[in-house]
């Protein structure tokens, strides 16, 4: 198969916000305890941190981690997890049938911010709390003041404001299994003057407002309109979930899904414009796309974890290779959107629908790790606008699937990065890159393996892996392959 990949470095999508390359630590499962906590760990550090999985992230190079949830933040009391560990209580967590010690609140967490080298996006209670409650906790993190809320976090031992710039106003709250779900108007009202408050206790933070909890929910597009409408002056961002999965078996019909995920950042985007129109702003609300990935593996296994567990096995998805190519292409989705999406977040980060899994006797790193861990080391400057020639194929609810998709990459270094993906699960592409003029080919980094089933585990953990290919007079992607093309001038 023959396809065609032309450039144009002056054609510029837009400045690639580092922060699509954010993830997820929700109070859920493993993800924190057994997963970025074990204090009894042979890697833990004095504060019980496991220094394994803090160097798998920091290799990720992580800019922005939502926390604490998710489902879990709607019925959470952040102060729990504030000041001497021997007094905090132990609680129901509704959300996920679990028990929640409290052991690491915001105190903690902002800690393993720093040791991971990144920042916390932080989300606020909406659901069984409101406005005064989330104005508290911005003083708690943010204020130098002699009041009430920063001399506690003084008390509590951090003398510095923690400094958190990105807040969530609530999680999901159009979804009936939402602590607290409210209608798109009582949801509004309640976001508004929660972001008054917050914004008054600290104006230099960032505001991110529910959207719908996927494209499928009845109230779509009603939903963002309306919430849109009651508080456009007051938010930075709207926000977009969506998880993709292949529970029938069909590959083809899976690998088209990250067109799914383009219509759905484009609809939206085009319904904050309409309401910037109505509104006669100058202001644009862009995109955070704060919970993305694959998960569909775990659902039946997740049927059989007992009620109030603590630190359950829960969305503990084993990634096989045809899920790496999926996530390769909804990274390439988001790059190819830098213009409106600002933020994302892939979900989650350890353990629980996550690219880096651990045991009591070590960690490992799924096959979802490789995709991102190169768009985020690769995938940093200026996303440039590509024209691709290829064949494509249809599937029974996407007509017109082009085999190949792409994104390209100017670096700040000079370098440019094509990322790219055969979608064809027989035929090899041989690329005409055009464009380029100027620079050379000096690396191919693939991800391939003849079985698109392939895993890795703690005693296999390389089974899925990338490889380096050498460079010929053309480019050649593998039949169903993930591929990362460096070119640098001559």
């Amino acid at each position: 198969m023959k396809a065609s990949i032309s450039i144009n470095k002056d054609d510029k999508i837009s400045a690639i916000d580092n922060r699509i390359y954010g993830s997820f630590i929700e109070h859920l499962g493993r993800a924190v305890y057994g997963g970025i906590y074990r204090p009894q760990d042979k890697s833990a550090d004095e504060m019980g941190f496991r220094k394994d999985v803090l160097e798998l992230v920091k290799e990720l190079k992580v800019p922005l981690v939502r926390y604490p949830g998710g489902n879990f933040v709607s019925g959470y009391n952040w102060e729990d997890g504030t000041g001497p560990r021997e007094n905090r209580p132990k609680k129901l967590d509704l959300a996920w049938a679990s028990i929640e010690t409290n052991e690491i609140g915001i105190d903690e967490f902002q800690e393993w911010a720093k040791r991971a080298d990144t920042e916390i996006m932080m989300a606020v209670n909406l659901g069984t709390r409101g406005a005064a409650e989330a104005g508290n906790l911005v003083e708690y993190c943010n204020l130098d003041t002699d009041t009430y809320y920063a001399d506690m976090r003084r008390k509590n031992g951090f003398d510095e404001p923690f400094g958190i710039k990105v807040w969530c106003l609530g999680n999901e709250m159009d979804g009936p299994w939402q602590i607290g779900h409210l209608t798109a108007e009582e949801y509004a009202r309640k976001a508004h003057e929660a972001a008054k408050i917050m914004k008054w206790t600290d104006p230099s933070i960032e505001l991110v407002a529910c959207g719908s909890s996927n494209r499928w929910m009845p109230t779509f597009g009603d939903w963002e309109k309306t919430v849109l409408r009651e508080c456009y002056d007051d938010i930075d961002y709207l926000s977009l979930h969506s998880y993709y999965g292949n529970p029938n078996n069909n590959t083809p019909e899976y690998l088209a899904q990250p067109l799914i995920m383009d219509d759905f950042i484009k609809t939206v985007a085009k319904i904050c414009d309409e309401v910037k129109a109505e509104k006669n702003s100058d202001k644009t609300i862009n995109l955070s796309f704060d919970e993305w990935n694959v998960w569909f593996h775990s659902n039946e296994q997740d049927k059989q974890v007992p009620r109030w567990s603590y630190a359950p096995r829960l969305l503990e998805d084993i990634y096989n290779f045809e899920d790496a190519l999926v996530v390769g292409m909804l990274l390439i989705t988001l790059i190819n959107n830098a213009d409106r999406v600002k933020i994302a977040c892939l979900a989650q980060l350890v353990n629980v629908i996550a690219p880096i899994m651990t045991e009591d006797d070590g960690c490992w790193v799924q096959t979802i790790f490789y995709p991102f861990l190169h768009a985020s080391t690769f995938g940093r400057g200026t996303a440039l606008k590509t024209d691709i020639g290829c064949g494509t194929y249809d599937t029974d609810s996407t007509k017109n699937v082009p085999y190949i998709t792409a994104s390209a990459v100017e670096n700040d270094d000079g370098t440019i990065t094509v990322f790219a993906v055969n979608r064809s699960l027989d035929e090899e592409a041989e690329l005409e890159l055009s464009g380029l003029e100027g620079y050379s080919l000096q690396q191919h980094t693939e991800l391939c393996c003849d079985d698109m089933k392939a895993v890795n585990s703690i005693s296999q953990p390389d089974n899925v892996k990338p490889s380096e290919k050498a460079i010929g007079e053309k480019a050649v992607l593998s039949a169903h392959s993930w591929n990362v093309l460096r070119f640098i001038k001559k």
